[in-house]
């Protein structure tokens, strides 16, 4: 009785709450969580920093292992939790338990076979993420760790929007800002006091990681959600598969290609030394950093789509995007002009070398203006996924993330050098935002009438 009324007071709260409120307060933990994510991201760069241009830039290169992992976690878990979000609100809670087991354990799966193969092909794999010679040691001794950490990394992706989907995003919050801040101690712990070099970086990123991933388990295992992961749940059903494949195909297309960019980027900053190299990551760093409050709004915009298009409110959908539209891209105006202006001391933070410095400062102010546009690229591929289109959320996933960057990039690299390679990631924004726009607008059309 206790649960049915706990069922229904989620349902009432996520189809009746007035939608500023509903998708502010989802937003804030999620925010919450994804800053202080960024901010571990950040602590490791900067403590591997210290370690001279090299190491640096070593942990740009393996951002690209770590996109990877979060590719596949990314996909298990928002292919389940768009589903359980709309058989939520369908009254369905036993296909959401399905869902949510199935997920999980592919996950961890999923997690540890990235693991065994980059053990097996370790070096192969550091140069095909773009290492050079010098930053070699430094990647490998940094890439061993987070292949250790994957099935955590996997599974906890999947915990973490199972939680969002469901509108419990606090739960989500506490487990990953207690890893950050356990990563962030752990970096100066082992980097500083002990002196262990890109491997305490490493280490603390895996220790971090295993350890948020207990915490977001628990609410799971306390039974304060409708979803669980018992393996008793899999599913042997080859439609589940097809269903969360596709509706977490977008978030396997936008990682796997984050992936494939930071690799042509690297590879091709290259050419201009380590120092291009370290200041491209580390522009990477800072611009995710700064967008993760914008993507943290399109994060509590998602599962109020889901819930609601699932309930068949679709006036709450519209309402939704447009709110998170207008609040996004206002913030993004304002962390823009912030960030054009101070980007020669928020490069010097992680670096000071002059060459470091020069071409991250150049490359910054371009993103800096692009970041306008980001909500409409990334809210237009989440709205699609959340309410399960995946083709199109896969087209614009695929296209913000390389299908527009990787060609950018190339073109922009032969024609104009280092300088192009400065402005590509601003101008591929811009198209994928002129590409993105016209698909909202007409999803927005062609909701259907409300009974």
């Amino acid at each position: 009785m206790v649960e049915t009324k706990q069922i229904q007071a989620q349902y009432k709260k996520m189809t009746e709450t007035p939608i500023p409120k509903l998708i502010t307060t989802l937003s804030i933990p999620t925010i919450v969580s994804m800053l202080v994510t960024n901010i571990y991201n950040m602590a490791d760069t900067y403590f591997v920093g210290t370690l001279g241009t090299s190491a640096s830039a070593a942990t740009g290169v393996v951002f690209g292992l770590m996109a990877i992992l979060q590719a596949f976690g990314f996909m298990f878990g928002h292919g389940a939790g768009s589903n359980i979000a709309r058989k939520l609100g369908n009254h369905d809670i036993s296909a959401a338990k399905v869902y949510a087991s199935t997920s999980f354990w592919a996950s961890i799966l999923s997690g540890l076979g990235v693991m065994i193969l980059g053990m097996i092909f370790m070096e192969p794999l550091v140069r095909l993420l773009g290492s050079t010679d010098t930053i070699l040691p430094y990647a490998k001794d940094y890439a061993f760790y987070i292949l250790i950490a994957g099935a955590a990394m996997t599974s906890g992706c999947v915990m973490n929007n199972i939680l969002r989907y469901e509108g419990k995003a606090f739960y989500a919050m506490i487990g990953l800002t207690s890893g950050g801040f356990l990563n962030i101690f752990g970096d100066y712990l082992f980097v500083t006091k002990f002196h262990m070099g890109i491997s305490g970086a490493g280490l603390s990123t895996a220790i971090s990681q295993y350890i948020s991933m207990v915490i977001l388990l628990l609410p799971y295992l306390q039974h304060k959600t409708q979803s669980s992961f018992h393996i008793k749940d899999i599913s042997k059903q080859p439609q589940i598969y097809q269903d969360i494949i596709s509706c977490g195909l977008p978030s396997l297309l936008r990682q796997g290609l984050n992936s494939l960019s930071t690799m042509v980027l690297n590879g091709t900053a290259g050419f201009y030394g380590d120092a291009a190299v370290a200041a491209l990551s580390i522009v990477t760093r800072i611009v995710n950093f700064l967008f993760c409050i914008a993507l943290g709004i399109g994060q509590g915009f998602q599962p109020v789509s889901s819930f609601n298009y699932g309930a068949h409110k679709y006036k709450r959908v519209k309402d939704g995007l447009l709110f998170s539209l207008k609040l996004g891209t206002a913030l993004m105006i304002c962390l823009s002009v912030f960030s054009f202006i101070n980007a020669k001391p928020f490069i010097a933070i992680f670096r000071n070398d002059p060459k470091v410095i020069a071409i991250g400062q150049r490359a910054l102010r371009w993103s800096s203006i692009s970041l306008i546009l980001m909500p409409i690229t990334m809210y237009g591929n989440m709205l699609f996924q959340s309410v399960g289109k995946a083709s199109i959320a896969s087209f614009l996933a695929a296209l913000r993330s390389g299908l527009a960057l990787i060609p950018t990039i190339l073109i922009m690299h032969a024609i104009f050098g280092l300088s192009g390679l400065e402005k590509a990631q601003s101008i591929s924004e811009v198209i994928s935002a002129f590409i993105s726009l016209p698909f909202m607008i007409q999803f927005v059309k062609n909701l259907p009438k409300e009974k």
